[in-house]
């Protein structure tokens, strides 16, 4: 696996773009990627119960049809809560596009991020989708400005693209994201796409993407809140050329690994740029009970408060870990518990088979210190294991949240 340029544009047949029109105050807040011909598609959708239009609209596609076209995702507006309106907006930006395109309305996927429960300035949208459908193309920067297009309170733009061999030929996967607050895991505030020209079962893309979803997406958290437009989507044209992947033999072992390798880069991305975050935590756990315990102790660590605050602070408070594990819900016997801080290839022991360690206070900080620190716990439990990944809870985040709407 090599990665590549491009991003949603390196595999074969993609072209996208993104520009300014008016959503936002200032940068771009639509954008679009459009295949040459029809794709195979897989999707997963937020969790909340109270479902923006764009969700409610492509849960019919997924339901109901196979085949996509285009992607088209505003910012700068969340189209949540919007009512009946709100949905027949969602249509009618998808109309407008197929119409652009020559395509039908079912052939289009449709996104929107942003404030919650303000109408969509749905004409802004309609009046621009023509020109920007213009200046589509599948170069470098065409890549990086549909990645632009769609964030929010981003700092940076998320995207990445690989080049895998399967039989001689060259597949690419590309993909890009959104996301900075009100991420937690089973979907959070983010949006994720996906792009690869590789042809492959579609009712297999959409297994492995749930697969993946579970290690990748479903293990990041920032605040603990999940949004009203979270998705996922990933989309395959076949246009690589390869024998059509049907199973999991070999060849769809080399693209599985491509293809969370791409996936868990972008779960990452979104949580480095964690609003207001100063560190990049990882939750390691190992020897649990099953998979499931596991899995419930790094989300009970990574959202836990009291466990960002101190890493906030640089303060190795490693009761607040240990405690934030007990009331997860697993099972497990703290007296075998043991755990460290680790970072800069450096590591730590605060609590060794449930009894406190004396540790240096100074290395202790000085590992803190780091950007991406790793906590680390060891159960001796069973085989059981989960990784997940979050930040810290500082300041500028209570001072983006409490302004987001001015």
């Amino acid at each position: 696996m090599h990665i590549v340029e491009g991003g949603v544009v390196a595999p074969k047949g993609f072209k996208s773009g993104g520009k300014f029109i008016g959503l936002k105050k200032k940068r771009k807040d639509l954008s679009i990627v459009l295949s040459e011909i029809p794709c195979s598609f897989a999707a997963l959708f937020t969790t909340n119960k109270v479902k923006a239009a764009p969700v409610i609209w492509n849960q019919e596609i997924y339901n109901n049809y196979s085949k996509i076209r285009a992607l088209v995702i505003n910012s700068g507006n969340a189209n949540a809560c919007t009512g009946q309106k709100g949905y027949e907006d969602t249509v009618l930006t998808a109309k407008t596009l197929a119409k652009s395109i020559g395509a039908d309305q079912h052939e289009i996927l449709v996104a929107s991020t942003g404030v919650i429960g303000v109408p969509l300035p749905i004409d802004k949208i309609t009046n621009n989708i023509d020109g920007l459908v213009q200046e589509l193309d599948d170069d470098v920067v065409s890549g990086i400005n549909a990645a632009e297009g769609i964030m929010t309170t981003d700092t940076n733009i998320k995207m990445i693209s690989v080049k895998i061999e399967i039989e001689g030929k060259e597949i690419h996967i590309g993909g890009m994201a959104k996301g900075s607050g009100m991420i937690h895991p089973n979907m959070a505030t983010m949006l994720s796409f996906i792009t690869t020209d590789i042809n492959i079962d579609e009712s297999l893309l959409r297994d492995t993407l749930k697969e993946i979803t579970k290690d990748t997406y479903n293990m990041i958290s920032v605040d603990g809140d999940t949004s009203t437009n979270d998705m996922v989507i990933a989309l395959a044209n076949g246009m690589a050329g390869n024998a059509q992947i049907i199973s999991r033999d070999e060849n769809y072992k080399i693209f599985y690994d491509a293809f969370l390798y791409v996936n868990k880069y972008l779960a990452q991305e979104i949580v480095r740029d964690g609003e207001g975050a100063s560190k990049f935590i990882e939750v390691n756990v190992n020897g649990a009970k099953s998979k499931e315990d596991a899995i419930l102790i790094v989300k009970s660590v990574l959202t836990s408060n009291l466990v960002k605050t101190a890493l906030f602070g640089e303060d190795a408070n490693w009761g607040r870990v240990l405690c934030a594990a007990g009331y997860s819900g697993a099972d497990f016997n703290p007296d075998k518990a043991t755990l460290y801080f680790e970072s800069n290839n450096e590591s730590i022991l605060l609590l060794e088979q449930g009894l406190p360690v004396t540790f240096d206070e100074d290395k202790a900080f000085n590992i803190l210190k780091n950007n991406d620190i790793t906590i680390r716990i060891e159960l001796e439990e069973g085989e059981g294991s989960s990784t997940g990944w979050g930040c810290d809870l500082s300041y500028e985040y209570v001072k983006i949240n409490g302004e987001y709407r001015t």
